[in-house]
C-alpha cells in the first residue's frame, strides 16, 4: 500500500508540473502576442505612454486617426512623438521643476539632425535655410540648462518646427518665461506643446518638406496644493497680444489636436481642471 500511495503522490507532483508548465506557456504566448500588438506602429488607434524614466508621472493618449504616424523618441529631458509625414513632432511633453531651472550648463546653438532617424528622413538645418521660418522649440532650450546631455539634445530637430520669427522671440517666449516662474510657485509643471494644422495640404519647406503649422498649442498641469491646468493656443504669425488673449481651457485643446491630455488624473479632477481655467490661479 505504501508503494501505490507514493505512487500515486509521484503521479499528482507530475500533473501539477505539467499543468504549470502549461499555464506558463500560455502566459508566455499572450503576453508575446499583446506585444506585438502594442508595438504595431502607426496603425494602433491608441499610444500611452506612462511613467517615463526622466519625465516620470506624465501621461498622454494619442486618439488621432490611426493613419497619424507616431515615433516615440525618449530624452534627456522630454519626450516626443515624431511625425515621419509632416517632419515635426506630433506633440512634445516634460516635466519642469524647480531643480531644473539650475544653470549647470550654456546654451548650445546646435541645430542637428535627430540621430534616431534615418539620414534620409532626418530633417536638417538646411531645410530652413531661406524660408523665412525661424527654428522654433517645442521644449524650450532654457527648460534644459540643468544637464549638458539635455541642453544637446533639446537642439535636435524633431523637437524643432518652422515658426514665424515675431511669435518665436516675442509671445511665445513670454509663455515660456511665465512657465519658469510659475513652476517656482507650483513646485512641478507637465507640459506638452506642438503643432496645430487647419489646412489638409500645409504649407512645406526645404529638401525634406518640413510641413510649416498653422498654430500652436501649449497644456499646463500643476499638481501642488490644488490641482489645475490651462491651455494656450498661437496662431503661427506675428502679434504681440497680452497672455490672455491665447487662453483656452485644455478641452478645447484636446478637441482641436485630437489628443487627451493627463489621461490617468483621477476622472473628477481630470473633467474639473481641463473643463475651466483661471489665468489669475496662475499669476
Amino acid at each position: 500500500m505504501r508503494k501505490k500511495k507514493k505512487k500515486q503522490t509521484n503521479s499528482k507532483k507530475q500533473l501539477v508540473f505539467l499543468i504549470v508548465l502549461i499555464i506558463c506557456g500560455i502566459v508566455t504566448a499572450y503576453q508575446t502576442t499583446n506585444s506585438k500588438e502594442k508595438t504595431a506602429g502607426p496603425e494602433q488607434t491608441e499610444i500611452i505612454v506612462q511613467s517615463t524614466p526622466q519625465n516620470s508621472d506624465i501621461y498622454i493618449k494619442q486618439t488621432t486617426a490611426p493613419s497619424t504616424p507616431e515615433i516615440l523618441l525618449q530624452r534627456t529631458g522630454y519626450l516626443v512623438s515624431y511625425n515621419s509625414n509632416t517632419r515635426i513632432a506630433n506633440w512634445v511633453a516634460w516635466k519642469l521643476t524647480p531643480e531644473r531651472l539650475k544653470e549647470n550648463t550654456e546654451r548650445i546653438n546646435n541645430f542637428r539632425p535627430d540621430p534616431d532617424l534615418p539620414k534620409s528622413k532626418a530633417v536638417t538645418t538646411q531645410d530652413y535655410k531661406g524660408s523665412g521660418w525661424d527654428r522654433g522649440h517645442l521644449c524650450p532650450a532654457g527648460d534644459n540648462k540643468w544637464d549638458r546631455e539635455a541642453m544637446i539634445e533639446s537642439f535636435y530637430m524633431t523637437n524643432i518646427c518652422p515658426q514665424h520669427h515675431n511669435l518665436n522671440r516675442g509671445d511665445w517666449n513670454e509663455l515660456e518665461q511665465k512657465c519658469r516662474k510659475w513652476v517656482k510657485k507650483d513646485s512641478c509643471l507637465y507640459i506638452v506643446a506642438g503643432p496645430i494644422f487647419y489646412d489638409r495640404k500645409p504649407q512645406t519647406i526645404g529638401e525634406h518638406k518640413v510641413a510649416v503649422p498653422d498654430a500652436f498649442f501649449k497644456v499646463i498641469l500643476a499638481l501642488h496644493k490644488k490641482p489645475k491646468a490651462i491651455g494656450f493656443i498661437y496662431k503661427n504669425n506675428e502679434g504681440n497680444n497680452p497672455l490672455d488673449s491665447y487662453v483656452n481651457t485644455v478641452d478645447e485643446v484636446e478637441r482641436i489636436t485630437g489628443i487627451d491630455f493627463f489621461p490617468a488624473l483621477p476622472d473628477d479632477i481630470e473633467r474639473t481642471v481641463e473643463a475651466s481655467y483661471n489665468l489669475k490661479d496662475w499669476k
